[in-house]
């Protein structure tokens, strides 16, 4: 009975004979109005089915299926009511998307069997959810991975911000963080189709004209659309469209639609970490990027860099070694960049090796061309969950 389910209902004898009824069948947790059943759905953990009244004093059942939708999108809402009015089934399934409509007095074997049928619907959206998570980031990682043999400087980039933007999203207590990581790590992929002298540039924050400011500025919708064809991938889409987009260019958050929101925040961690990243990477202290983000504050969301503030207490201190690229290690940062014998950069400085870098390294290594070694790397001892 790990399954909990949450039964709202402003009559108190009713709670008690379905919890009587359904003892050791179901793990039955109650409440007598809409107030407490979201405080318990924000305090009691999550609840696999939500059970609801129609006609409660105060909030009816309408409004609370509507409001718990938003604090547990993934549990089941079923409605039982003693009022069969059209409009309030219409309303509830509309506004709260309904699993059941039960009406009172409803018989303990058919309540047993909405229940067992929501608790195997329930199982059916983790899988999916779960499926989605593990099968699509192995995908991600891999595509990741490409652009990584491409073009190492952008990857290397994406790399680095995905752990800021965990860190923002973990901060302030978002759910399902993992789509802002993929968010994240594919927000450079669009850098694919830039010439390599241009990304030098920005990189470089050298001067650019106003053609090349046009063709980098464009790279956030170039991978935007290759990834709105990829099923479930349409938000994350978003998320990557609208990484350049300034904070204040945002409607507020309370107004816009569940789907609308996530996308906005995924947009904004991004770029937050984005410029974040590029002031650091010019040995910029933390604190001093930061305030320099401030003075920005119609660019940044103020929430996520005050959830940044304290990203430094994240890192570990990394050993510095210097290593040939039969003692190189999946993990490892470079500490300088990995250049061919004739000079050709391999692997930009800060780049995480992954298992097709270091097969590549092994290839130039051992293949005739030859490496710059040994060259220095960092072993840093962090929690990557990605």
């Amino acid at each position: 009975m790990s399954d909990k389910i949450l039964f709202v209902d402003d009559d108190d004898n009713l709670l008690s004979a379905y919890k009587r009824q359904l003892h050791g069948q179901f793990d039955l947790v109650t409440a007598t109005n809409g107030m407490g059943g979201l405080d318990m759905l924000k305090t009691g953990g999550s609840f696999a089915i939500i059970v609801s009244d129609m006609r409660m004093p105060e909030m009816d059942g309408v409004e609370f299926l509507s409001r718990a939708k938003e604090i547990s999108p993934d549990s089941i809402r079923m409605v039982l009511t003693g009022h069969a009015e059209i409009q309030a089934a219409i309303d509830s399934v509309n506004e709260g998307n309904i699993f059941r409509f039960l009406l009172k007095p409803c018989p303990p074997e058919i309540f047993t069997k909405a229940l067992q049928d929501g608790l195997a619907q329930y199982h059916l959206i983790k899988s999916e959810h779960e499926l989605l998570s593990k099968t699509l980031r192995g995908a991600i990682k891999v595509m990741s991975e490409i652009l990584g043999l491409i073009n190492p400087t952008a990857f290397s980039q994406a790399s680095r911000i995905k752990r800021y933007v965990r860190h923002i999203a973990r901060e302030m207590r978002l759910k399902d963080v993992w789509q802002y990581e993929i968010a994240a790590m594919l927000s450079q992929i669009g850098c694919v189709t830039l010439p390599p002298v241009l990304l030098h540039k920005v990189y470089k924050r050298r001067p650019l004209s106003l053609a090349e400011n046009r063709m980098y500025t464009a790279h956030p919708e170039i991978a935007a659309r290759l990834l709105v064809n990829i099923p479930r991938m349409e938000r994350i889409s978003v998320m990557i469209a609208q990484q350049h987009k300034d904070f204040e260019e945002y409607e507020s958050l309370d107004e816009m639609t569940s789907s609308d929101r996530i996308a906005a925040l995924g947009a904004q961690m991004i770029k937050i970490a984005l410029e974040y990243d590029r002031l650091v990477s010019r040995a910029v202290s933390g604190e001093v990027a930061l305030n320099t983000l401030r003075k920005k504050e119609k660019a940044f969301n103020p929430a996520m860099l005050v959830a940044l503030e304290n990203f430094k207490n994240e890192e570990v201190k990394a050993e510095v070694r210097q290593v040939t690229v039969d003692q190189l290690e999946i993990g490892m940062v470079t500490d300088e960049p990995i250049k061919s014998a004739k000079g050709m950069l391999l692997v930009p400085l800060g780049h995480e090796i992954t298992h097709s870098v270091l097969e590549r390294l092994k290839n130039f290594s051992h293949g005739g061309v030859g490496l710059r070694e040994p060259f220095r790397v960092r072993v840093v001892m962090i929690d990557e969950e990605f």
